[in-house]
C-alpha cells in the first residue's frame, strides 16, 4: 500500500502512539477488578446439532454487571484425560461465527469458546453509559468521559481473559493446551487475550486491528477500519487543540502496549498490501513481544482470505 514503510523497516518499527505515563497501574487495576469476577457460566443446548460435537450457547457476567454470550463446542467423545481448548474472536461489528467451523476442531478433540464482542453483531449485551459520542465507532466510545475506566475496549479486553479463564476451568480442558485465535479486531483481542491471561500457551492474530492509532491516522486512511479516528477529530476537535490529549488515553487500549505481556508462543500474520489495518500498525505489536514468536506474510495479500492458513493454524494448535 502506499505511504508505508519496506518490509525491513517495518521489522524495526516501534509505533507512533504514546504509552500513558500510568498505563501498568491502569491494567493492574482492571485485571484486579476481573479477579473478583465470578468463573460461574450458563449452558444453553444451541439449535445447532452435529454428530461429532456437542454444541451451547454459553452465557458469563462480565466487568460491570454485562452478560457476555459465546459459542461453546466440544467434542462428543471425551477421553480420559482433559483435552486442547481453544477461545476465538471475531472482527469488527461480526459476531462468533458459524458452528462448523469450532464443529471442525472438536472433531480432532478440541473445546472451542467463541465470544461475542459486546455490543457487535452477536449476542453479548453492551451495558456501558458514557459521556460524549457513542456512535460512529467503538474505538472512541467512552474517549470523553472523565473516568478512563468508561473506554469500550477496557471491558471487552478483560472479556477475552474471563472468557479464557472459564475455558480452562472446565473438566474437560487442559489449561496448559489452550490457544488464541482470531483476524483482525479478532487478531487485536487474540493478542489481549495473551497478554491478559498469561496461560495461553499458543497465540495465532491475524492481521490484527486496535494498534498504533496515530500512525493509523498520519496514514488519512478514512475508508479503513480506523476512520472513526477521523471522523472524531473533524467533527470534536478540528482544530486539533486535544490531539496530545486524544493519542494519550488511546494508548491505554492500543494493543502494540500489551504485547509485551505475552509469554506463550505467538504465530502473527500479516499481509503486506493491507489498507484496513496497515501492516506499520501491526509491526508496531509484533516487534514488541519478546516471547517465542514467527511472522508469516502474506506479501501480495491484504485484508482478505490468506490461502492454507486455515490449514498451518490447526497444525499450530495440534502441537498444544
Amino acid at each position: 500500500m502506499t505511504n508505508e514503510r519496506s518490509e525491513p523497516e517495518l521489522l524495526s518499527y516501534q509505533g507512533s502512539s504514546p504509552k500513558p505515563a500510568d498505563f501498568d497501574k491502569y491494567w493492574e487495576r482492571a485485571l484486579a477488578e476481573l479477579d473478583a469476577q465470578s468463573l460461574d457460566y450458563e449452558l444453553v443446548p444451541a439449535e445447532f446439532r452435529s454428530e461429532l460435537a456437542e454444541c451451547f450457547h454459553l452465557y458469563f457476567t462480565g466487568v460491570g454487571g454485562a452478560r457476555v454470550h459465546c459459542k461453546y463446542v466440544r467434542p462428543r467423545m471425551k477421553g480420559a484425560e482433559r483435552g486442547r481448548g481453544l477461545v476465538m474472536f471475531h472482527g469488527y461489528a461480526c459476531d462468533s461465527g458459524d458452528w462448523m467451523e469450532k464443529v471442525a476442531y472438536a472433531a480432532h478433540g478440541f473445546s472451542v469458546l467463541a465470544m461475542d464482542c459486546r455490543g457487535q453483531g452477536g449476542l453479548s449485551e453492551d451495558n456501558l453509559a458514557v459521556q460524549g459520542t457513542t456512535i460512529r465507532g467503538h474505538i472512541i466510545r467512552g474517549i470523553d468521559d472523565p473516568d478512563p475506566d468508561n473506554l469500550y475496549y477496557r471491558n471487552v479486553f478483560l472479556d477475552t481473559a474471563q472468557t479464557a479463564r472459564i475455558l480452562m476451568s472446565m473438566p474437560e480442558v487442559d489449561p496448559a493446551r489452550v490457544g488464541a485465535y482470531g483476524c483482525s479486531q479478532g487478531g487485536a483481542l487474540t493478542v489481549v487475550c495473551a497478554a491478559l491471561e498469561p496461560l495461553i500457551a499458543a497465540a495465532l492474530p491475524v492481521y490484527p486491528f486496535l494498534s498504533d492509532y496515530k500512525r493509523a491516522w498520519e496514514l488519512n486512511i478514512t475508508t479503513s477500519a480506523y476512520e472513526e479516528l477521523n471522523y472524531y477529530f473533524r467533527f470534536f476537535d478540528p482544530h486539533h487543540l486535544r490531539e496530545e490529549e486524544i493519542f494519550n488515553r488511546l494508548g491505554l487500549i492500543d494493543i502494540q502496549n500489551l504485547a509485551g505481556r505475552i509469554q506463550g508462543k505467538v504465530l502473527w500474520v500479516t499481509g503486506l498490501m493491507d489498507s484496513i489495518c496497515p501492516p506499520s500498525t501491526q509491526f508496531a505489536a509484533y516487534n514488541k513481544i519478546t516471547a517465542p514468536k514467527e511472522l508469516l506474510v502474506y506479501h501480495e495479500y491484504g485484508h482478505e482470505y490468506l490461502p492454507y492458513l486455515a490449514d498451518k493454524a490447526l497444525r499450530m494448535f495440534m502441537e498444544l
